[in-house]
C-alpha cells in the first residue's frame, strides 16, 4: 500500500510519534476520478519546514509520482498540514496547509 511505504519512507526522517487509520474520501476539484485514500501522520524532525517539504517531495518522486492534472488522480501526495505553531507562507509552502481553513477534513489520534 502506498501510504504505508511512503510512512516508511517518512520514518527516516525522523521520529514517527502517532499515525490515523486509513480513511476514504470523495474527491474534490476534479471529481471524475476514484476516491482518495487518506492517512495523518506526527512525526518529530530536525528538518527545517521546506527541508522537510523538500524530502517529501523526494519521497513521492521516488514512489513514481508524475506531474499530471491539478487536483487529479495521483499515486501519492505527501503535504505539511501543520509545522509546530508556525505560520509560513511561501511560493512553495503554506502552513497550517490552506485547505484546512476550507473545511475538508484531516482526522488525527
Amino acid at each position: 500500500m502506498n501510504l504505508e511505504a511512503a510512512l516508511n519512507q517518512i520514518a527516516g526522517l525522523g521520529i514517527v510519534e502517532k499515525k490515523s487509520s486509513v480513511y476514504e474520501t470523495k474527491p474534490w476539484g476534479l471529481k471524475e476520478q476514484p476516491n482518495f485514500l487518506n492517512q495523518v501522520a506526527r512525526i518529530e524532525t530536525e528538518l527545517e519546514p521546506l527541508e522537510l517539504l523538500k524530502e517529501l517531495k523526494k519521497i513521492e518522486r521516488a514512489m513514481g509520482r508524475k506531474k499530471t492534472v491539478r487536483y487529479g488522480p495521483r499515486l501519492i501526495d505527501l503535504d505539511i498540514l501543520f509545522y509546530e505553531d508556525l505560520i509560513l507562507r511561501t511560493g512553495h509552502l503554506s502552513s497550517p496547509i490552506p485547505s484546512l481553513r476550507s473545511g475538508h477534513l484531516y482526522l488525527c489520534p
